[in-house]
C-alpha cells in the first residue's frame, strides 16, 4: 500500500496500561501536518480493532493471534500483586507465588499474563474486568496479579503492590496488519525504534535553500577557487613557480 491510498491522520490503538504519550509527542514534532489520532481499545479487542481497519496501528500485549499482523516487541513490564496496604505482603519489598498461597488470587476474564498455574486460592467468580478486580481488593475479597502499569492505572490510597519475582511477565508490542505497512506506518515504526529523521527509513526534511551569495556557473557547477599565490597588477601569480614571461630563473645580476 503506498502513500496515496492512506488516511488523512494516523490512528493509533493502544490497550491500557500503554502510556504512547513520548512517541505522540515525537510524531507531533516530526510530522506537524499529520495529525495523530488515539483509540483507546480493551486488550481483548486490540487485535479485532487492527484487522478491520480501526487503527492503522496499535501497542498491544504479545502474543499476536495471528500471521496476518506484524509485531515489533517494544519491553516487558514487571509484574506486581495488588494488595490493600494493611496486607501482610506489604511489609516486604518482593514476594513470590507462594507467599500468596494463603490468598484469594483474582483472575479477571481480561487477564494479561499468561499462567501455567494460577497461584493462591481461586475465588467463587471471575471479575469481568481489571477494573472490576481492583474493586474486589479494595472490599477485602481477595488480591491481584496484573502487570505494573494496570496496578498504577487503577491506583487507589487504599492500595499498594509489590513485584511478584516468579510470576508470568506481559510484553507489550507495536502491530499492524502486514498488507498495511504504509509509509506512516513505516515513519511510527522508525519513531518506536529510535531512528533519526534523517535515517533511510524516517521522513527527511526537505532540501534547504541554496544560501544568498553562493555562486555557480553557468553550468550549474561551483566555481573553482583560484589558486594559490598573489595576483600581480599585470595578471600574473606571484608563487605559482612560473618563471615569468621572457625572462630565466636565476641569481640577479650584481650591478657594477
Amino acid at each position: 500500500m503506498t502513500g496515496s491510498e492512506e488516511t488523512p491522520s494516523f490512528r493509533l490503538a493502544y490497550v491500557p496500561g500503554v502510556t504512547p504519550t513520548k512517541w505522540v509527542r515525537i510524531w507531533n514534532e516530526r510530522l506537524p501536518n499529520i495529525p495523530l489520532d488515539l483509540v483507546q481499545v480493551p486488550a481483548a479487542d486490540a487485535f479485532g480493532t487492527l484487522r478491520a481497519g480501526g487503527a492503522d496501528a496499535g501497542f498491544v500485549r504479545l502474543p499476536v493471534d495471528g500471521a496476518d499482523l506484524a509485531a515489533i516487541p517494544l519491553y516487558t513490564e514487571t509484574t506486581v500483586v495488588v494488595i490493600p496496604k494493611d496486607h501482610l505482603v506489604a511489609a516486604v519489598d518482593e514476594v513470590t507465588t507462594e507467599d500468596l498461597a494463603d490468598d484469594i488470587v483474582l483472575h479477571p476474564l481480561d487477564d494479561s499474563l499468561d499462567w501455567e498455574r494460577l497461584p493462591g486460592r481461586p475465588a467463587i467468580e471471575r471479575p469481568a474486568t481489571t477494573a472490576d478486580a481492583i474493586e474486589l481488593v479494595a472490599a477485602g475479597v481477595g488480591v491481584l496479579v496484573v502487570p505494573q502499569s494496570l496496578a498504577r492505572l487503577h491506583h487507589r490510597k487504599d492500595l499498594t503492590y509489590r513485584p511478584v519475582s516468579d510470576a508470568p511477565v506481559s510484553r507489550v508490542a507495536l502491530s499492524w496488519p502486514q498488507d498495511e505497512t504504509t509509509d506512516r506506518v513505516e515513519d511510527f515504526i522508525g519513531i518506536v525504534r529510535g531512528r533519526t529523521v534523517n535515517s533511510s527509513r524516517g521522513r527527511r526534511p526537505e532540501p534547504a535553500e541554496p544560501k544568498a551569495g553562493r555562486t555557480a556557473t553557468a553550468t550549474g557547477g561551483a566555481r573553482r577557487k583560484p589558486t594559490a599565490g598573489k595576483q600581480t597588477g599585470d595578471g600574473r601569480r606571484r608563487g605559482s613557480g612560473a618563471a615569468p614571461k621572457g625572462g630565466k630563473r636565476g641569481k640577479p645580476r650584481r650591478r657594477s
